[in-house]
């Protein structure tokens, strides 16, 4: 931005992504970009990252010529056509950067848009406040400003989280024993069985990237709900700008509805998708063995199941793997990837590499109960549910966490996920349970009162036919009653207490998987649950917030919970040991992984 002239080819794209590091453009990049472009675009490129097209940047001026074919040539024939004209400097040019009346409604608007849709981010407020500066002050004054403001972010605990997920999500493909090397199958068609929620949005997912998908559901009433659902969410895509309707409509062909197995004789992969029961999940698996060609690869998107008991139904476990989506299945990130004890290398490459051309985030973790996600998630809740139980009102612990910067309450998720989904996976692992270790008490008796959530209009909270949250009193009443006739206490609960109870449940399960390796490092949990569950990025994941307040202090506080509310709280291991040797969970996964 600092030369007289720019150009670039047609496809290029120009912008300014540091905030997405928790920094701001350096350098005088915010100084100079409202001069060349106006303030408008300039806030909106630095506040948001987001880079923009050739044609959009030769419109606003941040380059003078878009140049077709061979650049190099088109650069030098711009270069000779401009020779004997003036060479303005960048800094000098101050027709664009309008007046403080002009301006404010501007930067009003765009810090409310940044504290809406990049909430608890600072870096784009401060991105903001440098390009008022080059609007105020004179261009080396601005640059001061911008120095200033840079250095803050750049030092800042948000900067260094985003930075460690920004190379994370990088280091999440990196698996020591399935080298880059390892051969991979060809996915060019696919099936789906199941088209509810999940089956529906797995399809979309498959069709959108160009793979055709049979679609199969048990009978024609649920097959045309799943397919009604698919163009309903196409149509409220395009109607959001997100999507053409010639793409939408090219998708759609792609997705082949069936009642029968006729055409999985030649898919290359199948994506079950069903109730979430061993029985049935273990039945689907052995019509699939019966049906599918050798070779294709046969994955589960169970959430909770052994991914090796559901193997042990077909005759070639080494082609079975847990493709873990998460809901909604067509606009969340996340792909938790679950090996089993016989699933070959080549299925795990082929499905690492899926992940990416899906436009997701692939992670490989272990066969447990409820794998990482979802074997963290259970803990978080299960306090979530307890603090209830013990006084805080449902309003209070969502809103505590949606403050420390979740993206729902852990009990708004409760009615979105479905609290019969929660009772179902309960009784499914009733059996596992130690005798006399309390369980959530008013979850249950809302399943009791077909309270099931969002769903049914009515769970923690009552819905509108916006399916919009209202608090219900009536609930809070009951919930009291129910924990004083069970003899659990009344108290007052602190925000502060809210959020270590749950965040430090993660932490904790999060220890245990690591030290048993059912994720290969520490960075791995961080991605899952900022792409999995919300947890908020510039934080920088569950393990780098733990390791960011100190392991020793979150250590004395589990100890604490732990002499509160008794084994649930017990320290895990590795946590123990990383406190009193002054060491991290980064730490830990580098010695691992050099070990590995």
């Amino acid at each position: 931005m600092a030369g007289h002239y720019r150009v670039a080819v047609s496809g290029a794209q120009v912008g300014q992504p540091e905030v997405k590091l928790g920094i701001i453009p350096g350098a005088g990049g915010t100084q100079r970009l409202p001069r060349l472009a106006g303030v408008a675009k300039a806030v909106e490129m630095c506040a948001t990252g987001n880079p923009i097209k050739g044609k959009e940047a030769l419109q606003f001026g941040i380059v003078d010529r878009l140049i077709e074919g061979d650049l190099l040539v088109g650069a030098v024939a711009f270069a000779r056509e401009i020779a004997n004209q003036p060479a303005p400097k960048t800094r000098e040019r101050l027709d664009k950067l309008g007046t403080p009346v002009q301006n404010a409604p501007i930067f009003a608007a765009a810090r409310e848009a940044a504290q809406i849709k990049q909430r608890g981010l600072m870096a784009p407020l401060a991105a903001i406040d440098a390009v008022e500066a080059a609007t105020r002050l004179p261009f080396h004054e601005g640059c001061e400003v911008e120095r200033k403001l840079f250095t803050a972010c750049l030092f800042s605990d948000q900067s260094k989280a985003l930075i460690h997920i920004f190379f994370g999500e990088r280091e999440v493909a990196k698996i020591p024993d399935v080298p880059k090397e390892t051969p991979t199958l060809p996915v060019k068609t696919a099936a789906v069985v199941g088209a509810g929620t999940m089956g529906g949005g797995i399809a979309m997912v498959l069709a959108n990237a160009g793979i055709p998908v049979l679609l199969k559901d048990a009978d024609q009433a649920a097959l045309d709900r799943g397919l009604a659902t698919i163009q309903k969410n196409y149509a409220t895509s395009v109607k959001r700008g997100r999507l053409t309707q010639q793409f939408v409509d090219e998708r759609l062909k792609l997705i082949m509805p069936t009642l029968g197995y006729d055409g999985f004789a030649t898919v290359d992969m199948v994506v079950e998708a069903v109730f979430e029961g061993m029985a049935l999940k273990q039945q689907v698996f052995k019509e699939l063995d019966r049906f599918c060609k050798l070779g294709a690869i046969l994955a589960s998107n169970t959430s909770t199941l052994n991914i090796d008991e559901i193997a042990s139904a077909t005759s070639r476990p080494e082609a079975v793997i847990g493709t873990h989506f998460f809901s909604p299945a067509n606009i969340m990130r996340l792909l938790e990837i679950v090996r089993g004890q016989a699933t070959s290398k080549e299925v795990i490459a082929t499905c690492m590499q899926l992940s990416k051309k899906l436009g997701k985030v692939g992670v490989l973790v272990g066969n447990c109960r409820g794998f990482v996600a979802n074997r963290m998630f259970h803990p978080y809740i299960r306090e979530a549910m307890f603090l209830v139980e013990e006084g805080a009102s449902v309003e209070a612990v969502d809103k505590a966490l949606y403050d420390f910067g979740m993206a729902m309450g852990p009990l708004a998720t409760g009615d979105l996920a479905g609290i019969d989904v929660g009772w179902r996976i309960r009784r499914e692992y009733q059996h596992l349970e130690k005798p006399g270790i309390r369980q959530p008490l008013a979850a249950d008796r809302l399943y009791e009162m077909g309270r099931y959530g969002q769903k049914t209009g009515a769970g923690w909270y009552r819905y509108d036919e916006n399916r919009r949250a209202i608090s219900d009193a009536g609930i809070a009443e009951l919930i009291s009653r129910w924990a004083t006739e069970a003899g659990i206490p009344q108290r007052y609960i602190s925000p502060e207490e809210i959020v270590e109870r749950c965040a430090y449940a993660l932490v904790n399960a999060g220890a245990r998987i690591l030290e048993e390796g059912y994720a290969l490092r520490a960075v791995d949990i961080d991605i899952i649950y900022i792409n999995g569950f919300g947890f908020p990025a510039y934080r920088g994941g569950p393990m780098w917030h733990a390791d960011t307040v100190g392991l020793k202090k979150v250590h004395d506080r589990i100890c604490e919970f732990n002499r509160q509310h008794g084994e649930l709280w017990e320290p895990a291991p590795l946590l123990t040991k990383l406190a009193k040797e002054g060491k991290t969970f980064a730490d830990f996964s580098l010695e691992h992984m050099a070990v590995a």
